[in-house]
């Protein structure tokens, strides 16, 4: 499983498209982006997006009524999911890679989020984003399924899982205070894709009982609030501003 994650990580990195329709931009110049403002995928990517300066076109994929699942969007994305990125026929699924896409393709602009020039940083980047999603985001995303999306969704919560997630959260987040002791950030001493990535995550975690495991740890928690008050990634996570670039 593992293996197999890593491979599927590798060839999105590659920034490969998976399909061939010919979908034109809504507007010159502007990202197309297939979403919902309360999917923390969704969010990465606007949180890059703004990081950049860059301006986009949301089209909204109610989650809440399973309009992932319709025909209309599965022939977008047959594995059901958002974001989707579109720029001209080029149409990119998963969160990072869209991330990695587009700072690429806008390396000098806005926030430098990866370092193109020293490869020996952005070899230290890339290995901290690999962290977050094989040891990071596992545990992550099981403790915010439990206790953020089933109580929105009308399910209750197993504190049995959450009981024996924690723990092995605890364990990366205890590698992460050792990290953060001589850096500002985990690739270094400058905010990048390998913090952004993370994100998701804290931002719903920091309302559930789990966000003690940050706060114990004083390191974790400076970068903890350091990463989410940045502007971005506040008009990222704010539904408004989704909606007012759609009327824009």
């Amino acid at each position: 499983m593992r293996f197999s994650r890593l491979l599927v990580t590798f060839s999105l990195m590659m920034m490969m498209a998976i399909s061939n329709e010919p979908f034109a931009l809504a507007h010159k110049e502007e990202y197309k982006i297939y979403g919902f403002p309360y999917s923390a995928s969704t969010w990465r990517v606007l949180a890059v997006l703004h990081e950049k300066g860059l301006s986009y076109y949301p089209i909204t994929v109610n989650l809440r009524t399973g309009e992932q699942k319709k025909p209309s969007f599965l022939s977008i994305n047959p594995f059901g999911q958002v974001p989707v990125l579109l720029d001209g026929h080029l149409k990119l699924t998963e969160s990072r890679a869209i991330s990695l896409y587009i700072e690429s393709a806008h390396r000098s602009r806005g926030t430098k989020l990866l370092n193109h020039k020293n490869y020996k940083k952005m070899g230290i980047e890339t290995m901290w984003m690999y962290i977050e999603s094989f040891e990071f985001d596992p545990p992550a995303t099981t403790l915010t399924f439990e206790q953020a999306i089933k109580p929105m969704t009308g399910l209750k919560t197993d504190y049995k899982v959450v009981n024996e997630t924690e723990p092995q959260l605890e364990k990366v987040l205890d590698i992460y205070e050792e990290r953060l002791k001589n850096s500002r950030f985990l690739a270094g001493n400058r905010f990048t894709l390998a913090d952004l990535f993370h994100l998701p995550n804290i931002e719903y975690l920091m309302n559930t009982t789990t966000k003690r495991l940050f706060e114990s740890r004083p390191n974790v928690h400076r970068w903890v609030a350091k990463i989410m008050a940045r502007p971005a990634w506040r008009k990222a996570c704010d539904a408004n501003a989704w909606y007012d670039e759609m009327e824009n």
